[in-house]
């Protein structure tokens, strides 16, 4: 066999090893898992409850302050624009009762 034969074939095996060593450590991480699920599992509820409440809790209030900020800021739109009409209103007026278009 030529050296780059050779070569090929050892990179092969090289490559086929570390996929072996990857698939064995996903096996074992998940046997590892399901082995530790029913010790995992109440634990991370105990915490992960009150944060979820938490979190729900300061987007419920941060949904009611953006809708007061929004219904504001809508009153202060509509507030212009009813005074921007009545300006135009008012110069059109002027411009026919003076006679210019």
């Amino acid at each position: 066999m030529s050296g780059t034969i050779k070569q090929i074939k050892l990179n092969r095996s090289v490559q086929d090893a570390m996929q072996t060593t990857a698939n064995n450590r996903a096996v074992l991480i998940g046997i590892g898992a399901i082995a530790l699920a029913p010790i995992l599992i109440p634990a991370v509820a105990k915490i992960g409850k009150p944060l979820l409440k938490a979190a729900v809790k300061g987007t419920l209030s941060f949904y009611e302050k953006s809708q007061i900020a929004l219904s504001e800021a809508g009153e202060v739109l509509r507030d212009v624009v009813a005074e921007s009409k009545a300006e135009l209103t008012a110069e059109m007026q002027s411009r026919l009762l003076n006679g210019k278009e």
